[in-house]
């Protein structure tokens, strides 16, 4: 699959804002599976100062100052991208979750690397008895680990319903288990807490899903949305992509922008400002695939 992909966010502020500071997250990542053929950034008003860099978790940053007394801000990102099909391991032939879990104890790096950053509770995830009790049923003795995170990703897809007025991105992730609903970033948070409950690592996954419009409907301006899901690491098959609120394990349409421990490090767009009093945000995202290429 090739993409174009576009990404609008802007602000209107009340009031005047003298000086903004912004971390831009919306560069994608180059994967085996994945390549960025271009990308660009824009901004009304132009920023001063526009610097690019590589965070922590190795994802592609702008930092983005504005100068100067200003009521709007427009931040535009436009790349072409292509997507890969991906070599997936068979779910019964991966280890075991027991085997998995042990590895990622003790810190133990020379076991499994990074995987083990992503083992402790985080900001937004935290691990506790009630997520463990409700992956349990899936994580049998002695069960492949990919096996059992599909049947958990399984449950929390019948289990949950897709409810964008039921959260906020500030909901903890106990209220979303108790209530059963919500959007894509609670269920994929959700399902990091279970498998981190579990004793295993998680993280978090920010990206674009491509989306249809219902029959004999144009596809509308705009219409596409950020999305976000889960990779569990499962021994020597690696990093597993999973995607709760589809129930499937991403593929060609999946396009990764970001990980890290939770959404706070994953953030598409925060800043600092000065001035400004309330203001109201909108996001504009398009995901199309380009014409004669893919299926």
């Amino acid at each position: 699959m090739r993409y174009t992909i576009s990404h609008r966010t802007t602000y209107e502020y009340n009031d005047a804002v003298s000086v903004s500071h912004h971390l831009v997250r919306l560069h994608p990542r180059d994967l085996a599976h994945q390549r960025t053929l271009s990308y660009q950034l824009m901004s009304d008003p132009v920023p001063a100062i526009v610097e690019p860099h590589t965070d922590y978790f190795g994802n592609l940053v702008s930092f983005i100052t504005i100068e100067g007394p200003h009521r709007h801000l427009s931040v535009n990102s436009e790349c072409e991208i292509e997507v890969l099909a991906r070599s997936l391991p068979e779910p019964g032939g991966t280890e075991s979750w027991e085997g998995v879990r042990d590895l990622c104890q003790g810190d133990a790096y020379a076991a499994c690397g990074e995987a083990c950053e992503y083992y402790y509770p985080s900001a937004l995830v935290p691990v506790r008895p009630e997520f463990h009790e409700y992956a349990a049923e899936a994580f049998g003795p002695g069960r492949p680990i990919l096996e059992a995170g599909i049947d958990l990703m399984g449950k929390i897809h019948r289990e949950f319903k897709f409810d964008p007025q039921a959260t906020t991105v500030a909901t903890p992730v106990e209220q979303v288990l108790r209530q059963r609903r919500g959007v894509c970033q609670d269920f994929a948070q959700l399902q990091i807490a279970c498998f981190r409950s579990m004793g295993l690592s998680a993280r978090y996954v920010s990206g674009y899903l491509e989306t249809a419009p219902p029959p004999g409907q144009p596809k509308l301006v705009g219409a596409d949305a950020s999305h976000a899901w889960v990779q569990l690491w499962c021994g020597t098959a690696g990093w597993v992509d999973l995607d709760p609120t589809n129930d499937v394990l991403p593929g060609e349409r999946h396009i990764t922008l970001a990980w890290g421990r939770d959404f706070d490090d994953v953030s598409p767009f925060r800043g600092v400002l000065v001035g400004s009093g309330n203001h109201h945000l909108s996001v504009a995202v398009d995901v199309n695939q380009i014409a004669g290429i893919g299926g």
